[in-house]
């Protein structure tokens, strides 16, 4: 039996909002002049949205990612912190 039993929904939780918090502070540094680079990244994903039209209903799929250097530095926090609970 392991010493302490980690679950992985709360790692996916936890490298989610990493994800999410380090791409809302890439966002905002983009405008301080000296933090520019924490928002440098690339987009990547569907640019064009797939539709499924079934006469009766119209389905639409679509998925971007816009990855930061800020929201990766987040990703990496979060395991940190997984890591020392």
């Amino acid at each position: 039996m392991a010493a302490k039993d980690k679950n992985i929904w709360i790692l996916l939780v936890f490298l989610l909002s990493g994800l999410v918090l380090g791409g809302l502070i890439g966002e905002i540094a983009s405008s301080v002049k000296s933090l520019w680079w924490l928002s440098y990244g690339q987009n990547f994903g569907l640019s064009n949205p797939i539709e499924l039209d079934l006469s009766v209903i119209t389905i639409t799929f679509g998925l971007m990612f816009k990855i930061n250097i800020a929201s990766i530095i987040g990703m990496a926090i979060a395991i940190f912190i997984y890591r020392k609970l």
